[in-house]
């Protein structure tokens, strides 16, 4: 018996159809500010009406784009084996991205992140198996600002085996990232083959393609390479105040970047994905810990799913400044209802400080609520042939259920087992281990995967390929000594 497997939906079929119904209306009026002339002549040559850098976009392409997209794809590891699967139903997780702070687990003070920050929290994550993917995780300060995408899809490639899900942020560093994972791919037609990387492309809102997140659409379009459209409304900053009216809007965000994307290739991979907030009207601030935020996010991925692609969102992020009661509050509850929610991709953990600043010791707190969600996600199971029935007959009403063959066979099925960051035992016993509170056990967790770290065989070719490719792109940039790089 397939067990019935939880789900939640916050809009109703009839409302799914009125956001799309809206969103396509704001397509045509007032249209998408589009500042790219190659994305504006793909629209014009499409049946957009295209004046003065704003695209009126009708229906019929946008709907002609959408039966192109795949339903399905997956993001492969090194050895070319798929472990993410967009489309396919699983809930996958990746580290949140983009970070400028990390939190320092000596001081708790948010210092500028750096090249060895990167190196740490990949090293965590590629030890915890809650993280299907990697993150191009936080913004190196000791980089130059010209090759700082690039820099970190390097390091992320030098000491991780996992997919990655990471972005560019200038038009000259996309090709050059292309050409990156190419070679460890083993050039374009293998990439395009077995992609590791999707890249977040992000609409600004309202309803704006700049003319650098239009030419990255494009231009991953064309390399075949995955696209994450992230649409980020602010509901009552820069999007409707109601949750719903967020909904249209980023659906009408998608919809345009999807047309983009397939009119410069159509069944190139893309993702209905995004990264929504409210604005707090008292702190003027953009909470991803809010419960509406993950409210928009699981709407929203519910309007992707009824069209039949695949999703992602940004969740499991906290506003907190510290690894405190807050910050697990909001990260569960949040990676709760993104797996309830059937989301393909879930980025967020272990970011605080409105996707500011990334932690280690977050990273793996966040990886034992995950192992929670993905726990709830296998609902409840019938793996015996009675219920109950049969166990009563074996144990009597002694209850000697602990003797019994079935609890030995099937606990570790039935239950599951975090690691001692979850602290579950008596008393007693947690003061004679030192009375340690959740970071500390945390800090503890961090040490022990980073001591079992090993980093990735690449062959020698593959890695100096890289090196030397990300080498004159750093010699251009004035940078004479490459962080973060371990010696052969």
């Amino acid at each position: 018996m397939t067990p019935l497997r939880p789900r939640l939906e916050l809009l109703d079929a009839a409302l799914v159809e009125r956001v799309l119904g809206e969103a396509f209306a704001l397509l045509l009026d007032p249209g998408v500010r589009v500042r790219s002339p190659e994305v504006a002549e793909l629209l014009a040559a499409a049946g957009a009406s295209v004046a003065d850098g704003v695209a009126r976009i009708p229906e019929g392409p946008v709907r002609a784009a959408l039966v192109t997209v795949p339903h399905e794809f997956a993001l492969h590891d090194r050895a070319g084996d798929p472990v993410v699967r967009y489309g396919s139903g699983e809930v996958h997780f990746d580290p949140g991205s983009s970070g400028v702070h990390v939190l320092d687990p000596e001081t708790l003070e948010h210092r500028s992140s750096r090249s060895a920050d990167l190196v740490r929290l990949v090293q965590v994550a590629e030890m915890l198996p809650q993280y299907a993917a990697q993150s191009t995780a936080v913004v190196c300060a000791d980089v130059p600002a010209a090759i700082g995408d690039l820099y970190r899809l390097f390091l992320v490639l030098l000491h991780s085996d996992k997919p990655i899900v990471t972005g560019a942020f200038t038009a000259q560093t996309t090709e050059v990232m292309i050409d990156l994972l190419a070679a460890d791919a083993g050039g374009r037609r293998a990439l395009e083959a077995r992609p590791r990387a999707v890249f977040d492309v992000c609409p600004s809102p309202p309803l704006t393609w700049t003319e650098f997140a239009g030419s990255n659409l494009v231009a991953l379009a064309r390399a075949g390479v995955p696209a994450e459209i992230v649409s980020m409304p602010l509901a009552g900053g820069a999007a409707p105040v109601t949750l719903v009216g967020s909904v249209v809007q980023h659906a009408a965000e998608c919809l345009s970047g999807i047309a983009i994307h397939q009119l410069a290739r159509p069944g190139a991979p893309v993702v209905w994905g995004g990264a929504p907030a409210i604005l707090d009207m008292r702190a003027g601030t953009t909470p991803m810990g809010a419960i509406e935020t993950a409210m928009i996010d699981a709407a929203c991925a519910q309007v992707g799913r009824s069209l039949g692609l695949p999703t992602h969102a940004y969740l499991g992020a906290s506003d907190a400044k510290i690894v405190d009661a807050q910050a697990g509050l909001e990260s569960g509850i949040s990676a709760i209802l993104g797996a309830l929610a059937g989301i393909d991709m879930i980025s967020g953990a272990g970011m605080l400080d409105f996707l500011l600043c990334q932690s280690a010791e977050k990273l793996v707190i966040d990886a034992e609520a995950i192992g929670m969600a993905k726990r709830l996600m296998r609902g409840v199971e019938t793996p015996t042939e009675t219920l109950a029935t049969a166990a009563f007959r074996e144990a009597g009403l002694e209850g000697r259920f602990l003797e019994l063959a079935e609890t030995n066979r099937l606990f570790r099925r039935e239950q599951h087992l975090p690691s001692r960051v979850i602290d579950r035992v008596s008393h007693r016993t947690w003061q004679e281990a030192g009375a340690l509170d959740t970071f500390a056990r945390a800090r503890r967790r961090v040490d022990e995967v980073l001591a079992t770290y090993r980093r990735p065989v690449i062959p020698v070719g593959v890695e100096a390929e890289m090196v030397a490719l990300v080498r004159g792109e750093a010699r251009r940039a004035g940078m004479d000594i490459l962080p973060g790089v371990p010696a052969r």
